[in-house]
Parts: structure tokens; C-alpha cells; sequence
């Protein structure tokens, strides 16, 4: 009888155990304590690295390249690539400056921003499935053309944004959380449900593991292929938007640099591209590891920059 209790008691230690062996295993955890090693380092060398304002500033900084790095998981896994995230970025901005300023109403400017991108990628999608060209040649190709689209619409101006929709990049709420933060949360929530929960994600995940069974098992694969480049523009027109009403205008050079930023995210957070597998929330703490240096390598001036959000 003692012996059966003690069974019964020790069951439940070894499979505790063996959770949490499993989980110290995972990437995302090693991903936690790389920030938090990193933060502590940081704010050694400036105590004021570690302060509620200056942190919110950061997760604002995250926040663009956490939103593209959303759709660049899908992306990934279906094994494809897009090199022109930031200049889309930049047109859905500008885009979107540029109705304002023609007389349309605030909401329909964020909306026709967000229909460019999306429309950028649905170009890009139908030039790589019908055209049978590589992501990366077409990409690299819209990346071009976008840019200069950019500089077509403003002439080399900064476009004023509206002052309505500033408070989507520069508005706090539950008790001083970014409004574009809470964005964030909710897209990397949104994506993780729609790749791991719904028929289109499985798709992606199928498509990209192999296109051939997929196309055979009747998966659309041309169809969602092309949506996938459909949801990384439409994601870029949203962190354009994002971007361009945290600093109350839209530039031609916005987003600049910003593609090997979203895939490093991507990638460093756990999307295994030979596997064609991989999470879409865990960009999300691998996007403060891809931020620009000038956060990370230099506390001081994004402390001292900190006050001017």
C-alpha cells in the first residue's frame, strides 16, 4: 500500500519534470533570457535603461518591425522571401498621406495606405506563381519600385498625417501602454491563431513542406501562396501607418533597411525554413533582438529620446 502511494505521488514529479525539461529546451526560452541578459548588461552601463518610459519607447521601436515580422513567418514557411517589406512600407505610408491631403476623410487614407500594400503584394504573388519567378528576383524587384513610386507621389516631401490618427503611434492607454504596442499584441495574437487554428494556415504549413503532396491532397497552392504575399503587404501598409503616425509624417525613405531587420525577427524567433515550421508569436521577443542598435547598443540615446514620445 506505501508503495502504491509513493508511485502515485512520485508520477506526477517525473512528469513535472519532464515539462520542464522539455520546455528549457525550447528556443523562445533561450530567446527571454538573451533580453534579459541584455537588458541587464544595458542598464549597467546606463541606470536609466530600465525605467518605464524609456521601455515603452522601445516596445514602440519593436513594434514596426514585430508587425512585418508577423506576416514574414507565413511568408518563411510557405519557403518563399520578401526583400521589399520596407519599401512597402513606405509607399502604404506615403499612400495614404497623399489621400488625406486630397481631401479623403482619415479612416479612408488608412484605408486606401493598408489596400496599396496589400495590393503590392498581391502583384509580387501573381509575378512569382504565374510568372514562375523567385521571390527573391520579384521582391527585389518591387523593392525598386515601390521606392521610387514613393518618391514619384511626395516629389522627395514629407507628407503630413492627419493629427486624428496620431494617437495610433504616439496614444497611451491602460495606464500609459502604447497604442501601437496594443497593435502589436493583437496582430501576433491574431497570427498565431489563423497559422495554427485555421484551414489557410494549414495550408501555409503544407504548401511550404511540400507543394507537390499538397497540390495532389487538392490544396490550392498557387491561391495560397499569393495570399501569403497578400497578408506581408497588408501588414507592412499597417506598421507604415503605424510609423508614419509616430513621427507625424510619412517620407519617401521611411523603412529603409528594415528587410533583413523582419527576417532576422522572423528567423531568430524559431521559423525553421527547412522544416517549413515555426510560431508567429515568437517574433515577437525575437524583434527586440533585431531592433536597430541605436536602442540597444546606445542606452543613452534612446534614453535621452525617451521623453519625446
Amino acid at each position: 500500500m506505501t508503495t502504491e502511494i509513493t508511485e502515485t505521488v512520485a508520477r506526477p514529479r517525473g512528469r513535472m519534470q519532464s515539462n520542464l525539461a522539455s520546455m528549457a529546451k525550447r528556443q523562445e526560452v533561450g530567446l527571454v533570457g538573451l533580453l534579459i541578459v541584455l537588458a541587464v548588461v544595458i542598464n549597467s552601463i546606463n541606470d536609466r535603461f530600465l525605467t518605464t518610459t524609456n521601455i515603452y519607447n522601445l516596445l514602440q521601436t519593436v513594434t514596426v518591425i514585430g508587425i512585418i515580422a508577423v506576416g514574414m513567418t507565413f511568408v518563411l514557411i510557405a519557403k518563399e522571401i520578401d526583400l521589399s517589406v520596407g519599401a512597402v512600407l513606405a509607399l502604404s505610408a506615403v499612400t495614404a498621406g497623399s489621400l488625406y491631403a486630397s481631401g479623403v476623410t482619415p479612416w479612408l487614407a488608412v484605408a486606401g495606405g493598408i489596400g496599396a500594400g496589400a495590393l503590392s503584394g498581391l502583384v509580387v504573388g501573381a509575378v512569382v506563381v504565374f510568372g514562375r519567378v523567385s521571390s527573391f528576383i520579384v521582391t527585389l524587384g518591387m523593392l525598386s519600385i515601390a521606392r521610387g513610386l514613393t518618391l514619384l507621389i511626395t516629389g522627395g516631401l514629407p507628407q503630413q498625417m492627419p493629427d486624428t490618427l496620431s494617437f495610433i503611434g504616439q496614444g497611451r492607454v491602460l495606464g500609459g501602454l502604447p497604442v501601437s504596442v496594443l497593435i502589436f499584441v493583437l496582430l501576433v495574437l491574431v497570427g498565431q491563431f489563423v497559422l495554427t487554428r485555421t484551414v489557410f494556415g494549414l495550408r501555409v504549413v503544407s504548401v511550404g513542406d511540400n507543394a507537390t503532396a499538397a497540390r495532389l491532397g487538392g490544396i490550392p497552392v498557387a491561391r495560397t501562396r499569393i495570399l501569403t504575399f497578400v497578408l506581408i503587404g497588408a501588414l507592412a501598409g499597417v506598421a507604415g501607418i503605424v510609423f508614419s503616425t509616430q513621427v507625424g509624417v510619412a517620407e519617401a525613405q521611411a523603412g529603409t533597411g528594415y528587410e533583413l531587420d523582419v527576417i532576422a525577427a522572423a528567423v531568430i524567433g524559431g521559423v525553421v525554413v527547412a522544416r517549413s515550421s515555426g510560431p508567429s508569436w515568437v517574433p515577437a521577443c525575437s524583434a527586440c533582438c533585431a531592433t536597430p542598435s541605436s536602442c540597444w547598443g546606445c542606452p543613452r540615446s534612446c534614453s535621452s529620446s525617451a521623453s519625446a514620445w
